[in-house]
């Protein structure tokens, strides 16, 4: 975890310099430096590089085509003057630069704003009680007639790869900006696919952790119940990514909207059926960590029963010397076998074989 950290301290400053693949900074003409990428498509082509954003959207309005403009955790002075070019409305804007929002599809006027939470997978050696195994991040689509802005938030969710294999795509880029929108969902979700595989590999393991020291006689480790309730932390917030953007999708693939192609919406419709694979993916994964929680907890109450039962019979066959002893230990003058030779060796006998009965009795019955 520390680690972790402290790599994510290293690339903070490189992600706000441009420095680290997320596409080039744009500083020239007062561009915002939250901006990554502003460039004009024109017929699935892309015309120009390196234009700041009402350049961009002038091209648009004297040219035709439309304007992808990406950011990347802008402040509120620097997206001011990109929600006044567009139109924004200011809810809207207040939710981009704010972020932690939770996944949905809203209108306002000519534009669409959507929210998706992004999830990446966290490798780790070994789970543990404290181990980070999902790493949740924004992207916010303001998607209007002519335009789509990209706003994103975390260290993870490019969106450079994307773009580029859009650009070798000008048939589907042509489709404008709905085509671009219904890429980014498609990300999104072919990396909640990815992370539903490896989180599954996690459960899995500790399940198989969990019965496998059932099956072997011995007690569950005492760490199981912390790694099972840090997993189902884990997938928890997967969850709140995965469960509210349904909605949206189906909206977005069945209901015909002025703003979103035709032709894309039947793409919409994939990405549902996809989400919702995976939204029972995730829910199987909660019942299964409630099953796992409870029969470790269940072996945790039978180890302990074991123990108790232990104790209570050696506590039983230490009881017998006890009483016979306490017995001898009294202050009388008339105690049996008192004065004879071999009363000692007598007792002792005595108090031996009812030990090794007793004793013999609790092995037969599974206490000892």
């Amino acid at each position: 975890m520390s680690m972790i950290r402290e790599l994510r301290a290293a690339v903070r400053p490189a992600l706000r310099r441009g420095e680290t693949g997320y596409g080039a900074r744009v500083e020239e003409r007062g561009t915002p430096s939250s901006v990554v990428d502003c460039a004009v498509y024109r017929d699935g082509r892309r015309v120009k590089d390196q234009l700041a954003p009402g350049e961009a959207m002038e091209r648009v309005r004297t040219s035709g085509g439309f304007a992808w403009i990406g950011l990347h955790e802008p402040t509120e002075p620097e997206f001011a003057g990109i929600a006044r070019e567009f139109g924004l409305h200011p809810l809207a804007v207040e939710d981009a630069v704010h972020a932690h929002q939770r996944p949905k599809l809203e209108r306002y006027d000519d534009t669409l704003f959507t929210v998706f939470k992004t999830i990446h997978y966290v490798e780790h050696a070994e789970l543990t009680a404290t181990s980070e195994v999902v790493e949740t991040g924004e992207v916010m689509c303001f998607t209007g007639r002519d335009f789509i802005i990209t706003v994103r938030h975390g260290g993870q969710g490019s969106l450079r790869a994307l773009r580029h294999r859009l650009e070798d795509d000008p048939e589907l880029l042509s489709k404008g900006p709905s085509a671009v929108l219904h890429a980014i969902a498609d990300q999104v979700v072919d990396g909640y696919i990815a992370v539903a595989d490896a989180v599954q590999d996690d459960i899995d393991e500790v399940e198989i952790d969990v019965f496998s020291s059932a099956q072997g006689g011995g007690s569950s480790r005492g760490g199981d119940a912390g790694r099972i309730y840090q997993l189902k932390r884990e997938v928890l917030e997967f969850k709140r990514a995965v469960s509210p953007l349904l909605r949206p999708m189906q909206l977005l693939s069945e209901r015909p909207m002025r703003l979103v192609d035709p032709d894309i919406q039947k793409y919409f419709r994939d990405v549902a059926d996809h989400l919702a694979r995976v939204n029972e993916q995730v829910v199987s994964f909660d019942e299964l960590l409630n099953s796992i929680l409870q029969a470790n907890l269940a072996q945790a109450t039978v180890a302990q029963n074991e123990d108790m039962r232990k104790i209570t019979a050696w506590a039983a066959i230490i009881a017998v010397p006890t009483m016979i002893c306490g017995v001898y230990g009294m202050n009388f003058e008339h105690m049996p076998e008192l004065e004879w030779k071999y009363g000692y060796e007598l007792v002792m006998g005595v108090i031996a074989t009812i030990c090794f009965t007793i004793h013999r009795g609790f092995k037969r019955n599974g206490w000892l």
